[in-house]
């Protein structure tokens, strides 16, 4: 949970630190954002293929070398003079928080019995939205008040703590003896609707979040302060939706899915139509936080059920198709704002968000049909 927590706001800090760290390294905004996009990027191109590459060493091994890699470039970022040499430190994060992700959710719940796993996913994703209500503000109000480079340094001594604990505590065994290296329920066309509906979600998503600040500046009528208040209560919302989540999520592992993706598209789309009124505003864009985390986090559980092959690889594939989600979702929502404006973005990801649920009801319906012709033909095999 320290090292999801870590990574997060490892990964999300620089959207608090953009003016610092422009005019520390005098370099544009823009150029420091590239530091949050090639992040993402990078964590969707490389999550397989190093997956695949570490597919037989042991996961404690493996997560002791990510916590290590975290800790350095996180150190080196720290002391970089140049900006090049940070965008460097930066991609080796990235490249470790993308195998991260495949390899601890089957570490984690594979210590615990399959009737509680959900649970188990639950915690982590707390931990993980916890970056975003305590990790990123805290780390922006340091950053802010000394110099951006020493919330990031901080970061390697919270990577530290989690790696001589992870060093020393997890047990060493073989990748595919571990309890939750295969899915419980292997299918290929769910592991493909569950991949769709995710990456079809986080584009939605991250086309209207990546300007929410705007949104809610010149829509809304916020003022600049009011504005940072409501960050707070969007991610206080985010953290009570994997919570409540992952309370339901071994009892409702399908219908979760559905449900967040169901709220995500209610919060975007109602902020497009009634976000000119601050009150509407507020509701709608709770119920896009709730869903925020939710939404990631069910479709990791689903991958630890209908995985094909080994649980890590699809792990790694979910990661990887969410955040090219991510990084499209932003594009997209720069976009529309140019040839639009930002209401238009929310429409947008509004609309992605309803296609993903699409997806699901289709990928639901294919099923049940498939199971209607497999029990007329039992049927018909008995009678005759």
């Amino acid at each position: 949970m320290l090292a999801a927590f870590t990574f997060n706001t490892a990964e999300n800090l620089p959207v608090g630190l953009l003016e610092p760290i422009s005019d520390s390294l005098r370099v544009s905004v823009p150029a420091v954002g590239l530091l949050v996009t090639g992040y993402a990027v990078t964590v969707a191109v490389s999550s397989v293929p190093i997956a695949h590459v570490v597919r037989t060493v042991p996961r404690r091994h493996v997560l002791t070398a990510l916590l290590a890699a975290l800790a350095v470039s996180s150190l080196v970022a720290a002391l970089a003079p140049s900006y090049w040499l940070l965008l460097g430190a930066r991609l080796l994060t990235a490249l470790a928080q993308a195998l991260f992700w495949a390899v601890m959710g089957p570490v984690a719940v594979g210590l615990f019995p399959p009737r509680v796993r959900g649970r188990v996913v639950g915690a982590l994703s707390v931990a993980g939205s916890f970056a975003l209500v305590l990790g990123v503000p805290a780390g922006t109000w340091l950053g802010r008040r000394t110099a951006w480079q020493v919330p990031v340094a901080a970061l390697a001594a919270l990577a530290a703590v989690s790696l001589v604990t992870i060093a020393t505590l997890l047990p060493t065994s073989r990748p595919d003896e571990e309890p939750a290296a295969y899915g419980t329920g292997p299918d290929v066309r769910r592991f493909a609707t569950v991949l769709a509906a995710g990456a079809l979600s986080a584009t939605g998503a991250f086309a209207g979040f990546t300007y929410i600040a705007k949104f809610l500046g010149d829509v809304s009528g916020f003022s600049p302060g009011a504005v940072g208040l409501l960050f707070v209560v969007f991610g206080l919302a985010c953290l009570a939706g994997v919570s409540i989540t992952g309370a339901l999520l071994d009892r409702f592992p399908r219908s979760a899915l559905s449900a967040a993706v169901a709220t995500q598209a209610v919060g975007l789309t109602g902020l497009y139509a009634f976000g000119d009124r601050p009150v509407t505003a507020v509701v709608f864009l709770v119920l896009m936080g709730g869903a925020l985390g939710p939404v990631f986090m069910t479709t990791q559980n689903e991958m630890l059920h209908c995985a094909p092959g080994r649980t890590d690889i699809a792990l790694a594939a979910n990661s990887g198709a969410y955040n090219a989600g991510i990084a499209a979702g932003a594009a997209l929502g720069g976009l529309v704002l140019a040839l639009a404006d930002v209401r238009a973005a929310f429409l947008a990801g509004g609309l992605l968000t309803c296609a993903a649920g699409v997806v699901l009801l289709g990928g639901r319906l294919l099923q049940a049909r498939n199971m209607g012709g497999a029990t007329r033909r039992r049927a018909m095999d008995t009678t005759g």
